[in-house]
């Protein structure tokens, strides 16, 4: 009898896993494998070059990322803050339309922005063409030009193009404010600019927080922008030390370097916040009432906000439109069809299975109750923070060794050399998307299961329907919108996704 008494005690202790619970951690070890595989190799390379590295070329990759992580935090928190605090307190001329416009860069990769500037402001571009031939001037001896390929310029680059995840999140917080705190503040005689710097900006600051953080680390994702510009940073050196001296060992130590700076920015974005609380005090609460600018204040308001607009997306449209036009050939040449495809096949693929793999494991994590899922659900965003160089790094060096061992297996069994069926092909790239994107898939699926009432799935639970038959018919047509969304959000970052891209696309396959 006791015996018995124990053996329930410790069923109790260690449920018996279920197929949802056990799916869940499965993904979730696919989501850390490549993290724990940079940490492996770094601490586990084949010739060890880390001295090499912190005396020679170290210093340099990590001061330039530091600047350009610096530059971009200033103007990413100063231009999205003031951009959202207009939109949202003030009407102006355009301001509708620049309220939706001024989110329009997301949709433009920070390189492109970069070949844009490049080609527009470079000595063969246009403005310093006609420049000489307005003044006359023969050379550059002539006249003084900014240097367009510098730190200074890719921190505007990548500032114009990053500012939107701060915009978007102040302007929601700016708006869910009560009116009745900027009345009161008012009332005691509170100008516009005490309004901003002792209401507004103390309650937007987690906001605010969290949306410097997310630019911080595209920033240090970033590989087109620095590249075209001569800057050489982490994520540049991992290239540099595993493609050009060979040495995957030494790129995985400078990716951990990397992983350490991810790390340290998400601690410092949470203690930042640690004891700061904000709340509405009902749902009642009066909305905020925008004033009116006139005049040239108002035209002021506009100009300021069509700045970064135009930086962060009517110049790299208007670039790449002007060449697109001047050669309606490109348009329908086989390569730029084939690449389409491409796109569309890996990113849909990658899309397709990174919402899938996110709703079985946030729907598996609410099925057990307690355990390993739940402890394992908050790693899986990790691989969000982590640069795409550091994911094709864990991914390519165990991928190619799983298939080669593969390779040699086929081939000993059927006497035919099937060839390198996972780096060879788009499943490595497929992969690394997945594992890149899963925190914003998991994001969204997992807001939209919470704002699905409990009793819905009871009422189908109690009715006969098992955990696989709910999950049909109750869950996923209430997400419809939700998912969707998510669907697209991913699809468009792996369309933008560079480093991953470069390293992990076979041969002669162009996206």
């Amino acid at each position: 009898m006791p015996e018995q008494i124990r053996q329930q005690s410790r069923a109790r202790l260690l449920p018996r896993p279920d197929g949802w619970s056990l799916g869940a951690v499965l993904i979730a070890a696919l989501v850390l494998a490549p993290i724990l595989s940079v940490v492996w190799i770094a601490f586990h390379p084949v010739e060890n070059i880390w001295p090499h590295l912190l005396s020679t070329v170290l210093p340099r990759y990590l001061g330039n990322t530091l600047y350009l992580m610096a530059g971009v935090a200033l103007l990413t928190a100063s231009v999205g803050t003031g951009a959202a605090w207009l939109v949202a307190m003030y009407r102006f001329p355009l301001s509708r339309v620049l309220d939706y416009a001024l989110l329009f860069p997301l949709a433009v990769p920070a390189y492109v922005g970069a070949y844009a500037l490049a080609d527009f402001f470079d000595y063969s571009g246009p403005v310093q063409t006609g420049l000489r031939g307005l003044m006359g001037w023969q050379s550059m001896r002539d006249y003084w030009f900014p240097e367009v390929r510098s730190r200074e310029v890719a921190v505007l680059v990548l500032s114009a193009a990053l500012y939107p995840y701060v915009y978007l999140l102040a302007r929601a917080a700016f708006r869910e404010q009560s009116g009745a705190s900027y009345e009161v503040a008012r009332a005691l005689g509170t100008g516009p600019w005490g309004l901003f710097r002792r209401v507004g900006l103390p309650l937007a600051r987690p906001a605010i927080a969290a949306g410097v953080a997310l630019a911080l680390m595209e920033t240090v994702a970033d590989f087109g922008t620095v590249e075209h510009f001569g800057v050489q940073t982490l994520t540049t050196g991992i290239f540099s030390t595993w493609l050009t001296a060979g040495n995957a060992g030494g790129a995985a130590q400078i990716a951990s370097v990397i992983l350490t700076l991810i790390f340290l920015l998400l601690a410092l974005e949470r203690l930042s916040r640690r004891n700061a609380r904000y709340h509405r005090m009902s749902r009642g609460a009066r909305p905020i009432v925008q004033a009116e600018l006139r005049g040239a204040r108002g035209w002021l308001a506009t100009g300021l906000c069509l700045v970064p607009f135009t930086l962060g997306f009517l110049l790299p449209v208007g670039v790449m439109l002007g060449h697109g036009l001047r050669n309606p050939g490109a348009w329908v040449s086989p390569g730029l069809v084939q690449a389409l495809v491409n796109t569309l096949t890996v990113g849909g693929t990658a899309a397709a299975l990174t919402v899938g793999g996110a709703i079985f494991l946030v729907y598996g994590v609410r099925m057990a109750e307690r355990g390993l899922p739940r402890l394992v659900l908050p790693l899986t965003t990790v691989g969000y923070a982590a640069p795409g160089a550091v994911l094709a790094l864990g991914f390519l060096v165990p991928l190619a060794a799983l298939d080669h061992r593969l390779a040699d297996a086929l081939e000993a069994l059927t006497g035919h050399d099937p060839g390198l069926l996972l780096t060879g092909t788009a499943a490595a790239l497929v992969l690394a998307y997945v594992v890149r994107f899963f925190g914003v898939a998991q994001g969204a699926v997992d807001a939209a299961f919470g704002r699905i009432s409990p009793s819905l799935p009871m009422a189908a639970r109690s009715l006969g329907r098992g955990p696989g038959g709910t999950l049909g018919a109750v869950y996923l047509p209430l997400m419809r919108g939700s998912v969707a969304t998510a669907l697209l959000v991913v699809f468009v970052d792996c369309v933008k996704e560079l480093p991953a891209t470069l390293l992990l696309r076979p041969f002669n396959y162009n996206t």
